[in-house]
């Protein structure tokens, strides 16, 4: 589960902070061939945070959504947002029924399970999806860009694109793409991971915070160059988070 202080931060930041808006543009255009391909009738958002990736989903392709999180905090802003079918529930438990879906999607949900349990919500996401049922999955990468935000976040792993597919693969779902993402700024991010917050020490803090509007813009144009090359086809050999289409077998 993450930090449940963690959702104040997301709830205030995730309309217009850099990292969002950039990583919601390079979801946008992987899925919107997709939706241009597949008749989605329910789509389920395993761990939706306070929903508002789930309802931009809604108002973009029209799919039918189905938000659920095990942290109340964050339904709670997702009820404010008049967000519909929020549901509280554990994705390693999820109470629906078995094929109940078209589409699973799930942001940076597993990572926050221990090492070695990271296989029970993926069994999840194939149990209640039908079969060809799709399935859109993000997580945080590479064990070396570990942060203080990771660590106030309570992240518990992170991935390689090997371990992501063969996770997938063993779980029933065949891989249609993986590639990493937010790559452009990964020499920033190791310098001030690797480099700065070693030097400087401190308590882990959450990296969700108010930048000066001259850094947001310098911040988000990598991400903005990087949702044109993805959907175009190329994948990224190294980054910050891994993004992974599949399809259940």
């Amino acid at each position: 589960m993450m930090n449940p202080a963690e959702f104040a931060n997301i709830a205030k930041a995730e309309n217009d902070f850099w990292w969002y808006r950039g990583m919601r543009h390079i979801m946008f255009g992987l899925l919107d061939p997709v939706a241009k391909q597949r008749q989605f009738g329910r789509v389920l958002e395993a761990g939706c945070g306070t929903g508002h990736f789930a309802q931009a989903l809604a108002d973009r392709y029209r799919w039918p959504m189905f938000p659920l999180d095990l942290g109340w905090e964050g339904l709670e802003y997702g009820k404010g947002l008049g967000i519909n079918h929020l549901t509280q529930g554990d994705i390693q438990s999820l109470p629906y029924k078995n094929a109940a879906f078209d589409a699973v999607v799930s942001m940076d949900v597993i990572v926050h399970m221990p090492l070695g349990d990271e296989r029970r919500p993926m069994e999840e996401f194939q149990r209640v999806l039908k079969p060809g049922g799709f399935l859109a999955l993000r997580a945080s990468a590479l064990d070396i860009l570990k942060s203080h935000h990771s660590i106030h976040a309570m992240e518990r792993q992170r991935f390689t694109r090997s371990r992501l597919m063969q996770l997938a693969e063993d779980t029933g779902f065949k891989v249609l793409r993986c590639t990493y993402a937010n790559s452009l700024l990964l020499p920033v991010a190791l310098v001030k991971f690797r480099v700065i917050e070693p030097l400087l020490g401190g308590d882990p803090e959450s990296g969700v915070q108010p930048v000066s509007p001259w850094l947001d813009k310098l911040l988000y144009g990598p991400l903005a160059m990087e949702s044109k090359l993805l959907p175009a086809g190329v994948n990224l050999p190294l980054g910050q988070s891994l993004i992974l289409l599949a399809e259940r077998r």
